[in-house]
């Protein structure tokens, strides 16, 4: 936790040190850091940031710091000791936190000083803190009411949390009742004799939670880890009649026996074995090959709102029906005997599982979805119009926080076939691209085009109502138009595509962008006056993995904003035959697919106040001139082809689309020169074998073909 701390302070731009008890110690920890898969790091260059130490040397050190993160072994008599060797080089006004999944933060500081005291909290981070938003900051009765409300200012501002004020308690909010709810359903599960598929084929997005669900998360969070919180919580919470409820599983007991821990050890309920994924027998306790789900009420339920569904699915006498009403039911009354104990309100209670561990609602907007009656609950609505009811039974209105704004929380002014317009006030709107994935279409570019040239939409951020920005153009309508050989019907699109980049350059527009941002979508964001982007955002333009080249001035603008050296045009035209894709905006900018002014947003909630910010100081797009080309790049670019090609990282096919990309950066003597040219090799593409194949490939598998 303390590399994952001090990679996304890292992340985010501050200056980091990172001390452990030695040097070697704190190298060994440093270097899993920068190789941990996911990343920790946005780009490798990152990691330079962080400066390494140890508390034997570089005590001193803690002088320069305005926050001293604490993240040592769970262990109350550890940390104790190390605060009375840190606290006399500690700045009178410097932030002091513990990270603690459930220790008693207030018995921690016992023994110093009231200045040190005053000053510290308990800053339960999520893991891995770089894709985890939540934080449960946790004072205690001696910290300074000032000092809370500085570090719930600091963390939300600078360093991209969401905040919730939880109360000592054993386990806070997160571990006291999520990691109850985790236990819960593995004795369901094995009480009901289910297979582990089947349970996380309930409790994932049907119960409206991550796919992760139960088994999946108990592999990423660690057997052990889970272990000890379990240990913890039941010394500490001996008069809770559902504490036993921690007890460990008899599967859970067999894996840790075998120190088979989770994804840290390679397999737990899971276990991949090859390109094969295989389960943990909750009978046998032994591997098999994972089955197909067959539990025929989830896919009738499917479709129906979430509340609907679980209160249809609560009256079925099958495994589903009956594992609910086991699991569900008593996990929604627990969470409604817990609420004043842990929480100082519903909506922190909820907001912790909505925001911690990626449920679409709380326990307590559950319990008023599904109706307190089904659920055998004798409670009032918890939330009226919004509004959450507090412990004094008084309904209080929800805070404002324009700076969280979703794109779904401005009001609806005009809605087409493909996107919505809605207002974000001050007189910009925001165009809502309402197609799956934010895919874009013929139809969509000629509404946009109509919208932005005949109705004069002027200042306003495009955005995407899907899962991401945009995962690029239709394939479906390149295979067809390709197969009819219609050749006439892709050039218009292309030529619509490139006139409809053209217009959003003439508009005073920023391109929201979240998620994926690949090929056609990624052309238009690069058309706006400046892309703000979610840092977590994959980008780029992967034409090359089907075949093609970007055709919708893709090839054309990234020759354009990177023509300042033959060196960088090089290296640009290989990131483009390989297709490659960005794992965050940071990576996006250093791979040329980002603007020098186009802007990160690390906040993850913060995505669309900061892009209504951008468009009001936006104007329209002064594309740099055209520069002719100054040294041998066609050379460059043949001799980096060739020598991919020779390390095996270029198929045949690679090359042959990384010459059509060579011939538009290094021949085109113009910008209108340049468009015809993409407009000719991505048609002339389009008629060869190897490049349907692509794309019948990416469309039945998901994965490139590379011939």
């Amino acid at each position: 936790m303390g590399s994952g701390i001090a990679a996304h302070a890292a992340n985010l731009g501050f200056e980091v040190t990172l001390l452990d008890t030695t040097q070697n110690y704190v190298a060994d920890a440093f270097d899993r850091a920068k190789g941990s898969r996911p990343p920790l790091f946005y780009t490798p260059e990152t990691a330079n940031r962080i400066r390494l130490g140890n508390v034997g040397d570089n005590l001193a050190w803690l002088r320069e710091m305005d926050w001293v993160c604490e993240a040592i072994v769970e262990q109350p008599e550890a940390k104790k000791q190390l605060y009375s060797r840190i606290e006399p080089y500690l700045r009178e006004d410097a932030m002091i936190s513990t990270n603690t999944s459930g220790l008693e933060i207030g018995r921690l500081a016992q023994g110093c000083s009231d200045s040190f005291r005053s000053r510290f909290v308990g800053a339960h981070f999520f893991n891995p803190p770089r894709y985890l938003k939540l934080l449960e900051l946790i004072p205690t009765a001696d910290t300074s009411p000032a000092v809370v409300q500085t570090m719930t200012k600091f963390l939300e501002g600078s360093l991209a949390r969401r905040v919730i004020l939880a109360k000592d308690t054993p386990g806070f909010i997160a571990n006291r009742y999520g990691m109850w709810c985790m236990f819960h359903a593995i004795h369901v599960a094995e009480r009901l004799h289910l297979k582990v598929e089947d349970v996380d084929a309930i409790t994932g997005p049907f119960l409206g939670r991550p796919k992760s669900a139960s088994f999946r998360l108990n592999d990423i969070v660690g057997l052990d880890v889970m272990r000890d919180i379990a240990q913890n919580l039941k010394d500490r919470c001996p008069n809770d009649p559902r504490i036993g409820t921690f007890k460990i599983p008899d599967s859970m007991l067999h894996l840790l026996a075998r120190n088979w821990l989770g994804e840290k050890t390679g397999h737990a309920y899971y276990r991949r074995d090859g390109k094969d994924l295989l389960v943990l027998d909750l009978n046998t306790f032994s591997y098999r090959q994972k089955l197909d789900v067959k539990l025929p009420q989830l896919d009738r339920l499917a479709g129906l709102p979430l509340a609907e569904r679980i209160r249809e699915a609560l009256t079925q006498r099958d495994e589903v029906g009956e594992f609910l009403r086991m699991y569900l039911v008593p996990a929604l009354q627990y969470a409604n005997e817990l609420k004043e104990e842990i929480s100082h309100s519903v909506l922190d209670f909820d907001r912790v599982m909505e925001w911690g561990f990626g449920w679409e609602k709380g326990p307590f907007a559950m319990i008023d979805a599904i109706g307190a009656e089904h659920l055998l609950i004798d409670s009032p609505k918890y939330f009226e119009q919004g509004r959450p009811r507090g412990f004094d039974g008084v309904y209080a209105d929800l805070p404002r926080e324009p700076q969280y704004s979703r794109l779904t929380d401005y009001p609806i002014v005009a809605e087409r076939e493909n996107f919505r317009l809605r207002d974000m006030g001050d007189g910009v709107t925001a165009v809502g691209i309402t197609t799956k994935m934010g895919v874009i279409t013929p139809a969509l570019v000629d509404e946009l085009l109509d919208q932005v040239k005949v109705h004069g939409l002027i200042r306003f951020v495009l955005a995407s109502e899907a899962k991401a920005f945009s995962v690029g153009f239709d394939l479906t309508f390149f295979e067809h138009a390709i197969a009819q050989q219609a050749w006439s019907d892709i050039e218009k699109a292309l030529v619509n595509l490139q006139k409809l980049g053209e217009a959003l350059e003439g508009a005073a527009c920023v391109a929201a962008v979240h998620g994926y941002c690949l090929g056609a979508g990624l052309e238009l964001a690069l058309s706006c006056s400046h892309i703000v982007a979610l840092a977590e955002s994959q980008i780029g333009l992967p034409e090359a993995r089907v075949g093609l080249i970007p055709g919708g001035r893709g090839v054309t603008l990234m020759r354009n904003y990177n023509q300042h050296s033959a060196k960088r045009l090089a290296e640009v035209a290989m990131i483009l035959t390989g297709g490659e894709i960005s794992t965050s905006a940071d990576q996006a900018r250093s791979l040329g697919y980002l603007r020098s002014d186009d802007r990160t947003v690390y906040h993850p909630d913060r995505l669309y106040s900061e892009a209504k910010r951008v468009a009001l100081a936006s104007r329209p797009v002064k594309r740099p001139e055209w520069a002719a080309m100054v040294g041998p790049l066609i050379g460059m670019i043949d001799r980096d082809l060739d020598s991919a090609s020779h390390r095996g990282d270029f198929s045949e096919y690679d090359l042959t689309v990384g010459h059509k990309i060579k011939q538009i950066f290094g021949r085109s003597k113009s910008y209108d020169e340049s468009l015809t040219k993409e407009r000719a090799e991505f048609l002339d593409l389009c008629g060869r074998s190897f490049t349907l194949a692509r794309i019948k490939h990416m469309r039945e598998t998901g994965k490139p073909l590379r011939n």
